[in-house]
């Protein structure tokens, strides 16, 4: 048997329940995509519904279900952490609910991060918010009462939290990379209690003379959000971290499989194209990995599993897409390149100018992505990516967008916006 790639198990139907979309592929569901419009214009207000300031800072990407918006914010100086509610019809703003309070929050230690990076996974009954070591909780979508949190999950974060949380049946899955412990942890979504905890396995190799982790443990970090895959009949957590990925039993967080790589600051999902899991490492320096996935896929697959690798030109911190067999990203330096995902092979490569943190989603055929600048780029999800619109707003955007119901909504450095037909 061998893998088939599966959607998160979240209750929500469509819409976009969290970070990378209801099937985790940053797909927008063709129901969900209708209507969303190439083009729009800052100027004029032509399909722009709405747009509202955001009171705190985050890159948490909007999560959208039953009517309602779903926001990670915190101060600047990460004292407090917040979860807002926005009106999907009217943009006005629900509530502004604060959740924790940290005394001594620490440095983020960089220009790019914010304390509330991660983003909210939304069903029915429940909104799970997680900052990382600053506090993890579910809450009421109705009442926006607590119904439990966690505080007590702790690493040093040293440049500040980035992966976001995962649902797997009655799983809430989180990890955590920081420079002093590196690890899994799935609490169970009624009780917010530990059911599993698996610590990372990785020979860093970074201890110096005194037998102490280089730069304080700077290059064990990692940001990135785990993927679910079935293989040989289980369900799999795939996560990528420092100097290796690693495949766990998603029931049990039994470590199933490894592979070494050479990076760090890893923050990209995995991919899933038929037995393949494809890998970005991170950093500037990241390859992108093919791993075949089947029975004997188990313990240290660096010298016996990879499929292809490709070492140079890869994104740094935009996730890669899968679309129709081929792999679509946005390079750190402002280049699209399409990949076909069978071979690692490169289709093609354009320079499209910017600098991008955020990460794409595909809408009609579409890719959507913007940069640090403001400047978001439409762009055809095919060997050619052919330029369809160039849109630029205000501020840059670090964020992620979101789609449900015919409208884009994309988070600026301090706005939010509903994109979407208008007369």
């Amino acid at each position: 048997m061998g893998a088939t790639a599966a959607p998160e198990t979240i209750d929500a139907g469509q819409e976009w329940p969290s970070r990378f979309g209801p099937h985790g592929n940053s797909h927008v569901p063709v129901a969900e995509a209708a209507g969303i419009p190439t083009s729009w214009d800052e100027i004029s207000g032509e399909n722009i519904i709405w747009k509202m300031e955001l009171p705190e800072f985050g890159h948490s990407t909007p999560a959208v279900l039953n009517g309602r918006i779903w926001l990670t914010s915190a101060s600047e100086d990460g004292r407090r952490q917040y979860v807002d509610c926005v009106d999907v019809a009217t943009g006005g703003r629900l509530r502004h609910q604060l959740l924790f309070e940290n005394e001594d929050p620490e440095p983020l230690n960089n220009p790019i991060n914010t304390y509330a990076s991660p983003t909210c996974v939304v069903t029915d009954d429940a909104v799970y918010v997680s900052f990382g070591s600053y506090g993890t909780a579910r809450v009421d979508p109705r009442s926006l009462d607590v119904v439990w949190q966690r505080c007590d999950i702790k690493c040093r974060h040293y440049r500040g939290p980035g992966s976001s949380p995962v649902l797997h049946r009655n799983l809430l899955i989180l990890s955590f990379d920081g420079i002093d412990a590196q690890f899994l942890i799935a609490l169970d979504t009624k009780s917010g209690d530990t059911v599993w905890r698996t610590e990372r396995s990785t020979d860093y190799g970074d201890l110096d003379e005194n037998g102490l982790p280089f730069r304080e443990g700077d290059l064990r970090k990692a940001y990135s959000t785990p993927g679910l895959v079935i293989v040989d009949g289980r369900m799999q957590v795939v996560s990528v971290g420092s100097r290796a990925a690693f495949a766990y039993d998603a029931d049990t967080g039994k470590e199933v499989w490894t592979i070494r790589h050479d990076d760090y600051n890893a923050t990209a999902p995995p991919l899933f194209f038929e037995n393949l899991a494809i890998l970005n490492t991170g950093s500037s320096r990241a390859n992108l990995v093919g791993i075949d996935l089947n029975e004997t896929t188990q313990g240290d697959v660096t010298e016996t599993h990879v499929v292809w690798d490709r070492e140079k030109g890869n994104s740094r911190l935009a996730s890669p897409l899968l679309y129709e067999g081929r792999i679509f990203m946005v390079t750190h330096a402002g280049a699209a390149v399409c990949i076909d995902a069978a071979s690692g092979r490169e289709l093609n490569k354009l320079r499209i100018g910017g600098t991008f943190i955020s990460s794409p989603i595909l809408a009609n055929g579409l890719i959507y992505v913007g940069n640090d600048a403001g400047v978001v780029m439409v762009f055809r999800a095919d060997a050619s990516m052919d330029i369809v619109a160039r849109n630029k707003v205000t501020e840059g955007i670090r964020s992620s967008p979101g789609a449900a119901g015919g409208r884009l909504y994309l988070r600026t450095m301090k706005h939010l916006y509903c994109i979407g037909t208008t007369p």
